[in-house]
């Protein structure tokens, strides 16, 4: 933990707030947490700042609270994952979320197992707690829109060109044409990352998502994971 992030409800006055959670077990055992600490805090989808420890014990601990900053800038990047294995995708979107990806649609697609819709990590909860992690680690505060879309042509006829308006649009697949610069992303562009499940999108889907507007991307010889994938790709365009 980075950074202290606060919601409304931890709030018990204009600038007094009071953590009695798992935020205040690792204050306590892996800060060593003192009376007259500052630490760097933050309220969810808001202003970054200093928090002071005013009191402090294994029930409570208080803090009076200074908004200053404002969070880091986000990646002008829409993330499109298709769905891998769920430990895969619990990593590829905490990568995304701590790089500063704002927008992540997760979707279906041939090679998607059908077992993998019903795993828990896809719960609203679950992401939500995923991306509250992520942004602790990155020091943001801002979090993503998560977006489920199992249905794969729908989502690429019918949303994604609204989504990829503006943008530069890139499948990145590892039997396509090597990556070129002009690939990569300029200053403040747009860009829309597609990428498959385990094994690779088919041809039909490759097909489909070209006739969009996307562009057919390798980014290397070596074949990586999903979770590998994405924060690779994202440092390489960004």
């Amino acid at each position: 933990m980075n950074i202290v992030l606060l919601s409304e409800s931890d709030f018990t006055g204009d600038n007094r707030a009071v953590i009695t959670d798992r935020r205040l077990e690792h204050l306590y055992n892996v800060l060593n947490v003192k009376q007259g600490d500052t630490l760097k805090i933050g309220l969810v989808n808001g202003q970054m700042g200093i928090g002071t420890v005013e009191c402090f014990n294994d029930k409570e601990c208080v803090l009076a609270v200074d908004f200053n900053s404002t969070p880091p800038e986000a990646l002008p990047c829409t993330l499109v994952i298709a769905l891998p294995r769920p430990k895969t995708l619990k990593r590829s979107l905490e990568a995304a979320v701590a790089m500063g990806v704002k927008r992540i649609f997760i979707i279906g697609s041939y090679r998607v197992e059908k077992s993998y819709w019903s795993s828990p990590v896809l719960s609203s909860e679950y992401l939500h707690k995923l991306s509250i992690l992520a942004l602790e680690q990155s020091c943001d505060t801002i979090l993503p829109e998560i977006h489920i879309r199992k249905l794969f042509r729908p989502f690429v006829e019918d949303e994604l060109p609204l989504i990829s308006r503006d943008a530069k649009a890139i499948i990145a697949h590892p039997y396509a044409p090597s990556f070129s610069m002009m690939v990569a992303a300029e200053d403040k562009q747009k860009v829309v990352l597609v990428i498959g499940p385990e094994g690779g999108f088919i041809p039909f889907e490759i097909n489909l998502l070209e006739k969009q507007g996307c562009i057919t991307v390798s980014f290397g010889s070596r074949i990586l994971r999903v979770e590998q994938a994405v924060p690779a790709i994202l440092s390489k365009l960004f």
